[in-house]
Parts: structure tokens; sequence; C-alpha cells
């Protein structure tokens, strides 16, 4: 058992090129996003395991005892096993979660599915233990939820690192010391990949697990055809991340490429092999950037950028408002392209290292002017950590002293 307080964070990530193209097999690449989720889990003494999830107003609290006579329910994982989690296991969580009457009883999915990935994953995670621990845990995020930015795998991941911590599972990586941050090992992190991908699963059912393993890992992973490879060492890309506010379905869009490839076939074929050949030439580049990033790597990366938008465009997934973000960003002189589904939600915008931060303002004024909200960020960045509380920077001290 912990003696003190753990603070775990983990990353979001952005699809930097291969959208749509991947669903038909073709190369994606993703990237971790450094907008994080954080998690700060407090051993107890008071027989109660807690979970507080400020961001969707959740504060519920369970019985350890009375957990822990649903463990039968969810066996440790053995060997290579790794089931995916029953529709009786939801069932018998469905039950439990609403055996606590708070707000979150009549509140969307997504606050159901929230509580049922905690309880899936500390009954699994701590049924080796004699007596599962008692703990107070709070999730906080600055990623904004349903926008393709694979902020429930940065809470699954936070949740799968915390607690195999606190179980004794992984060991704690931060030694005596140390006034910073600190990573588990590969073995460890493999581990936390796959309860976070169990996690996920209890949230969307067949995910491809990309977005876990770049959540766990960080940096650049290369996917294809359900296989995930990293891309070693990738320099970390300065971008503005823009959300647009403008909400899509990830079905609906999906469908609606398929149906234009069965259409006109000899027209969008070719648009998604030039789609992966974009794809494999990014990911040529990023590698050549690791000795000296020069300013031909990025004129090479901002092409890339402009093709693949406008190929998105042909397939039918852009959006009036990612055309606003495109010739606001064009009007200063860079490039930017949508990430995830499309028809809204988030777009890219790289920048440069030469560009001088009062241009960056101007940028993000004028995107908020249109009623998009705009992070300052960066990509191919930390995965999975933890940190002693006192080296976090002022905003996320201040966003967990409010939790």
């Amino acid at each position: 058992m912990l003696p003190e307080a753990l603070v775990v964070s983990a990353p979001g990530k952005v699809i930097l090129h291969g959208e749509h193209a991947v669903v038909h097999g073709k190369v994606a690449l993703a990237m971790a996003l450094d907008l994080r989720t954080f998690l700060r889990l407090q051993p107890q003494s008071n027989g109660k395991v807690s979970l507080n999830l400020p961001n969707l107003g959740i504060n519920l609290a369970w019985d350890v005892a009375k957990l822990q006579q649903l463990d039968m329910c969810f066996p440790a994982e053995t060997g290579d096993s790794w089931p995916e989690p029953s529709p009786a296991q939801v069932e018998k969580l469905k039950e439990v979660a609403g055996s606590a009457r708070t707000s979150a009883d009549a509140g969307p999915d997504s606050q159901l599915l929230a509580v049922l990935t905690f309880l899936y994953l500390y009954l699994s995670i701590s049924r080796k233990q004699r007596v599962p621990p008692s703990l107070d845990i709070t999730v906080w995020s600055e990623l904004p939820p349903g926008a393709g930015l694979g902020s429930s795998a940065a809470y699954s991941v936070c949740l799968a690192a915390g607690l195999l911590t606190a179980c004794g599972e992984i060991s704690n990586p931060l030694k005596a010391g140390e006034t910073t941050s600190s990573r588990w090992t590969p073995e460890e992190l493999e581990l936390i990949n796959k309860w976070a991908f169990q996690g996920e699963r209890v949230i969307h059912g067949n995910p491809s697990g990309v977005d876990n393993a770049v959540s766990t890992w960080g940096g650049a992973l290369r996917y294809q055809q359900g296989k995930v490879a990293s891309i070693k060492r990738p320099p970390s890309l300065k971008v503005l991340l823009t959300y647009t506010r403008v909400p899509r379905s990830t079905k609906a869009l999906v469908a609606g490429v398929r149906s234009r490839l069965l259409k006109f076939p000899e027209i969008v074929t070719p648009l998604l092999s030039s789609i992966d050949a974009i794809s494999l030439e990014c990911q040529r580049v990023l590698e050549d950037m690791v000795a000296e990033p020069t300013p031909e790597h990025y004129s090479r990366l901002e092409e890339l950028i402009d093709m693949n938008q406008h190929h998105l465009n042909a397939l039918g997934v852009g959006h009036a408002s990612l055309d606003r973000l495109c010739q606001v960003t064009q009007a200063h002189g860079l490039h930017s392209k949508l990430t995830g589904a499309g028809g809204g939600g988030c777009g890219i915008t790289l920048l440069r290292p030469d560009l001088e931060q009062p241009e960056v303002e101007a940028i993000r004024r004028a995107l908020s002017d249109h009623g998009f909200d705009c992070w300052e960020t960066s990509i191919g960045g930390l995965g999975v950590a933890v940190h002693v509380a006192a080296s976090l920077d002022a905003p996320v001290r201040q966003g967990l002293a409010v939790l």
C-alpha cells in the first residue's frame, strides 16, 4: 500500500495524418497531445473507496467490504488472457453505480461510463488483494470530452497506472529526493496499457487501442490494420489546437466516406492511397528531424498538412468551421488541418520555431473571435508519468487544488 498520495498524469492524442484512410487499411500517425488528465490517489483508512470527477460533476463513495463481495465477478488477469468486460459484469456494475444517489444518477452516458470504468478497473486490478485498498481518488482533465482528443483513454490510463501502483502490481518509480516526474519501466508501461485498454472497452465496446497506447507511451505511434508501432524519438512539435465546438458523429462521417468510396471507387481509392503516402512521408520527415530540425523540415510538414486537408475535404469530412480555421491561420502564413473524424470537432495548426509570441496571440484572438476554443500546446511529448505534486506548473497545481 502507498504511504502517501500519488499524482499521475497522461496525455490526450491527436491524429496527425491518416484520418478515415486508416479505416480502409492505410497508415495513421497519432501523437501525444500535451493537454493532460491528472489523477490524485490518496490512501485512506476509513474502509471506503471514493471517486471525485469534478469535470463531470461526480462525487461517489462505496464501502470496500461491499465491493469485495463482487470480486468473484472480476477475476484477475491470468497468463496472456485479457478477457473483454462481459455484459454480465457491466450490468452488475450498473447496479453498484446506481446504489449511490448523486446528481450523476440521471446524468448523461459519459458520467455513467466513467463510473463503470473506474469500478471495473478497481475490482479487477485489486482482485489479488486480500482486502481491496481504501482510496480517495480524484481525476481532473485539461481535455475537452467528446472532442476526439482521447480524453477517455487518458482517464483509463491514469486509473490503470494509479490502481496498479496502489495495489503493488507495479512499482512507484519516484525515488526519494526526486523533485519532478518519473516513468515506469517498459514492462510496467505495457501492463498499464493492457489494463487501460480494458477500461476503453467498457467505454467504447470495441476500441482500436491507439488512444490508450499513445496516452501510455507518449511520442508518436504508427497504426495500421490493428498493429501499433512506436516512431523512435519523434520531435516535440508546437501547435495550436482549435476546438470548433461543432458536434459531429464519427459513425456517420465514416459511413459517408465508405458510401463515397462505393459510389466513386476510381476517384476515392487514389485519394486514400495518397493519404497513406502522406502519412509515410510525414513519418520520414519526423525521423529526419531527430538529429537537427531545419526550416526545410517544417516546410515539408506544412505542405503535407495542406495536401491532407484538401484530400479530407474531397472525402466529404470537412466543415465550414474547419474552412474558417484554415482561412484564419493561412492569413497569418500558417497551415492547418482537421484532426480526428472531421465534420467540425478539432483542428491543429503547426507553429514554426521562429514564430514570435505576439503573432501566436494574435492568431488565438482571431480564432476566439469566431467562437472557437484554442490552446497553444505541443504534440509528441511525454506519456503517462508520476509526479511530485510540488513540481507541477502553476495552472496544474491550481487545478488540483480546487478539486
